[in-house]
């Protein structure tokens, strides 16, 4: 089975430890909940951007967690 993990890092891409300790995913559904519960807690924890992966291959990122102003 997969593991859906996510990579913490600063703007300049920097690996961060993350604010909230993610558990481990099973679903890249899940994965995405879980960053759209937490993603404000890990803003202000330091973490500027995200990329998620399965097992050892990057899926998309870096996704920014700045909120889009309207």
């Amino acid at each position: 089975m997969a593991a859906w993990t996510w990579r913490f890092e600063k703007a300049d891409g920097t690996e961060v430890p993350p604010a909230v300790e993610p558990e481990e995913f099973t679903t890249q559904g899940d994965a995405e909940s879980w960053i759209g519960e937490v993603w404000k807690d890990l803003l202000e924890g330091g973490a500027a951007q995200v990329r998620l992966f399965e097992d050892a291959t990057e899926i998309y990122g870096p996704m920014s967690l700045q909120a889009n102003e309207a």
